[in-house]
C-alpha cells in the first residue's frame, strides 16, 4: 500500500502549482458568494459528514462485509475531499470557490468526527474499543501548504497580471488532466501484484460508496436548488476522496493493512469514474464567457 516516491515527493509539487492555476480562475467575489449565499456549503457539509458514513454503514450490512473491510468502508466514507477534488471541479467547470471551501471545511470538522466514527465502528464490527485522534497540526499545516497558499498566490497573480492569468487557464486544466492521469498508472503500478485481489475483497463495496456519494451530491443540490455549477461542485466532494488520510488512520494509528483496503480500492476507483463526471460536467455547464483584457 505504500506510494512510489514519484508519488509521495512529486504530487505535492505538482498540486501546489496546480493549486495556484486554480487560484488564477479565481476572485475574493467568488468566495463572497459562497459566504452570501451559503447553501451549498451547507447541504455539502451535511452530506460529507452526516451522510457519507451512514451510506457506508448502510453497504457494510447489505454486502455483509468482513469486520477489518467495513471499518475501512466507514473510514474512506468519513474523510474529506482533497486538493485532488478541487481539480476535478475545476475540469467539470463545477464551483471552484465552493468547492475549495468544502474541502477547508470539511477536513477541518473530520478531526473530530472521523476518530468519533472509528471508534464506532470498531466497536459495532470489531467488538473493540481504540481511542484515536487525527494530527490537528498536521492536518491544518496541509490545508494551508497545499490549498489555501497556493491558491492565495494565483489569485494575487491574477490582480497583478489578468492577461497572462487567462491565457493560464486552459493551461492548468491540461496540466491538472496529464497529473491525474499519471497518478492513476502510479496507483494501479504500485498494486499491481495485489489488484484482483483488493477489487474482490473491497472493489463492489467501494464503487457503490463512490457512485453512491456523487448521485446523493447531484440529487442533494438539485432539491435544495443549488445551481448545477454548485452541484457538480458538492457531487465531486462527495465522491473524490483524501484517501491519503484514511490510509493514515488505517496504516499508521490502527496499523492494519486489511482496513487500509477499502481506502487503496477507492483511490484508484475514483479517478476513472472522476473523469466521467468530469466529463458530464462540461456537458451540461457552458464554458465561461471571460472578458478579455483590453490590451
Amino acid at each position: 500500500m505504500e506510494s512510489s516516491p514519484l508519488i509521495s515527493a512529486g504530487l505535492p509539487i505538482a498540486l501546489f502549482i496546480i493549486m495556484i492555476g486554480i487560484g488564477m480562475t479565481l476572485t475574493v467575489r467568488d468566495f463572497r458568494q459562497v459566504a452570501v449565499y451559503p447553501k451549498g456549503m451547507i447541504v455539502g457539509t451535511i452530506a460529507q459528514i452526516l451522510l457519507m458514513p451512514l451510506i457506508a454503514f448502510a453497504i457494510a450490512a447489505m454486502l455483509n462485509l468482513s469486520p477489518a473491510i467495513a471499518v475501512g468502508l466507514v473510514i474512506i466514507a468519513a474523510c474529506p475531499g482533497g486538493t485532488t477534488s478541487n481539480l476535478f471541479v475545476l475540469l467539470a467547470r463545477g464551483n471552484i470557490a465552493l468547492s475549495i471551501v468544502l474541502t477547508v471545511t470539511a477536513s477541518l470538522i473530520t478531526i473530530v468526527t472521523l476518530p468519533l466514527l472509528t471508534n464506532y465502528a470498531l466497536q459495532l464490527y470489531a467488538g473493540t474499543e481504540e481511542s484515536i485522534a487525527l494530527p490537528v497540526g498536521r492536518t491544518v499545516g496541509m490545508l494551508i501548504g497545499i490549498v489555501l497558499f497556493p491558491v492565495a498566490i494565483g489569485m494575487v497573480f491574477r490582480t497583478r497580471a489578468p492577461a497572462l492569468s487567462h491565457r493560464a487557464e486552459s493551461a492548468v486544466s491540461v496540466f491538472g488532466g496529464v497529473v491525474l492521469a499519471l497518478l492513476v498508472v502510479g496507483l494501479v503500478w504500485g498494486v499491481r501484484d495485489q489488484i484482483w485481489d483488493l477489487l474482490r475483497q473491497a472493489g463492489p463495496a467501494t464503487l457503490l460508496l463512490n457512485l453512491a456519494g456523487i448521485f446523493l451530491g447531484l440529487l442533494a443540490g438539485r432539491a435544495a436548488g443549488l445551481t448545477q455549477r454548485e452541484s457538480i461542485a458538492v457531487a465531486v466532494e462527495l465522491g473524490i476522496k483524501n484517501s491519503t488520510i484514511a490510509l493514515l488512520v488505517t496504516l499508521t494509528l490502527l496499523e492494519s493493512s486489511t482496513m487500509s483496503i477499502p481506502a487503496a480500492v477507492y483511490g484508484v476507483l475514483m479517478f476513472p469514474i472522476g473523469f466521467v463526471l468530469a466529463a458530464y460536467g462540461r456537458k451540461i455547464i457552458p464554458a465561461p464567457i471571460i472578458a478579455r483584457p483590453a490590451p
